[in-house]
């Protein structure tokens, strides 16, 4: 079976790659063709896997390429990982944002409508060619704003590309661990947008245990999103949201945060990611044991800003580890296989949530065969959450318009409209700032 990876020359490429070689089964993946516009990142990333296959009998044979219809022809997956821009573009988000006054993280607020703007029409020309090259195959789409990237490619791959996220999973695997209950046994009630969703109930043997989580108040204040949000505030909520729904709930914070930060998040990845592809140039140095440093490096300071501001922290050595591969890989073998699973995913929302249209990408828990992932029916969210979740969801749709029509208005509209974005001005100077800084969004008349 061949797996494409788009984003090849990408950081977390060896994740992936390190859980192909785990799997034996019949079916697996034997041939990994990686793509990337950068020949030098390729050739970087190339030699960690090969160190990681090293001690490997019949590991997955690897090659790279920077032509993408050459790494898309006869792909059976395709898992799209690219980041448009670079970490450069991440680091123009965050401060082009900041000197307005509003958040630019990477997939919230105005940092993830930039960002969108300039990968939509990107990650619509790839479906476009995999829908000519490669029309059997399944997309599984890791590049962000995910939600927004998958509702973008859907429309013209229907119901073969599917997004991912691991924040849901180490969400409900954290409500789990302090519950004392086996993640693999537990079913996550978890309902939303990709980072805008809450976990609502965890099941284990047909009982729910979230209600015990959220009446012990030592417990709530032992994990990660206790500590983050406050067990005052999960117990007014009734739900534990996902750890990205603390830029909404302390917005003034979190940017004050990010101001006073001396290197914002994109700029610190940009930095660390410039170190290390500089130093595997050097030829008599491990690449696997310099990127296990740097990957060690970059889960440490995960949403550093936020812990801080909450005092939170350092993160738990169980949280270090990373998730989106397995879910991936758990994704591929059960479309694969037939293997048929539970995952929380990135989807059409097919009538599941009745405030949104069939069309709309949300993230929900999914049964998943060889026919893809079917989203699993719900109950409706509070009010609070679906006008939050009709709001960022009204901004993506205004993003794949502009995105389409080339049409600056729009772009400014999908500013303006955000509930993290204060002002029609400030959306007008945002949208000044960012074409001046990315010329991906040249296309903006």
């Amino acid at each position: 079976m061949k797996l494409t990876i788009l984003g090849g020359g990408g950081f977390r490429v060896p994740l992936v790659y390190g859980a192909l070689l785990g799997d034996r089964a019949e079916g697996r993946v034997t041939r990994v063709v990686l793509h990337d516009l950068d020949a030098a990142r390729l050739s970087a990333v190339t030699r960690v896997l090969a160190e990681q296959a090293s001690q490997v009998p019949d590991a997955p044979q690897v090659t790279a390429t920077t032509d993408l219809d050459e790494a898309l022809r006869g792909a059976d997956f395709v898992f799209s990982a690219i980041r448009v821009g670079g970490l450069e573009g991440r680091a123009n988000d965050e401060r082009v944002a900041l000197a307005q006054g509003v958040l630019g993280q990477e997939t919230v607020g105005a940092g993830g409508i930039a960002y969108g703007l300039r990968t939509v029409p990107v990650a619509v020309d790839i479906a476009r060619r995999v829908a000519k090259l490669a029309p059997d195959a399944w997309v599984i789409n890791f590049t962000n704003p995910a939600g927004l990237v998958t509702e973008a490619m859907s429309r013209h791959l229907g119901n073969r590309v599917i997004g991912i996220c691991d924040s849901p999973v180490g969400l409900g695997r954290r409500i789990a661990r302090v519950l004392g209950a086996n993640p693999r046994e537990a079913f996550i009630d978890y309902v939303g947008l990709n980072h805008l969703g809450w976990v609502r109930g965890l099941r284990v043997a047909g009982r729910d245990e979230l209600p015990r989580l959220l009446a012990d108040t030592e417990l709530l204040g032992s994990f990660e999103e206790g500590k983050l949000f406050g067990p005052e505030w999960l117990q007014s909520l009734g739900a534990v949201p996902n750890e990205y729904l603390h830029y909404y709930y302390y917005n003034r914070e979190a940017v004050l945060s990010y101001s006073q930060a001396e290197k914002t998040r994109g700029a610190f990845l940009r930095d660390q990611q410039a170190r290390f592809y500089e130093e595997m140039k050097r030829t008599d140095a491990s690449a696997l044991s310099v990127w296990d440093r740097t990957r060690a490096e970059r889960e440490a300071t995960y949403m550093s800003e936020n812990r801080e501001t909450a005092g939170a922290g350092e993160r738990d050595a169980d949280d270090l580890s990373g998730g989106y591969e397995k879910v991936a890989l758990a994704l591929m073998r059960a479309i694969a296989r037939d293997e048929r699973t539970t995952l929380i995913l990135n989807v059409r929302n097919h009538g599941t949530l009745s405030a949104l249209d069939a069309d709309a990408v949300i993230e929900v828990p999914c049964l998943v065969d060889a026919n893809g992932a079917h989203p699993v029916a719900v109950a409706p969210l509070p009010d609070h959450a679906t006008g939050l979740v009709c709001a960022v969801k009204a901004v993506e749709r205004e993003v794949l318009s502009a995105a389409e029509s080339g049409s600056r208005a729009t772009a400014v509209k999908a500013f303006a409209l955000h509930p993290l974005v204060d002002s029609v001005n400030v959306a007008r100077r945002l949208v000044e700032g960012y074409t001046e800084v990315h010329p991906g969004l040249a296309y903006l008349g």
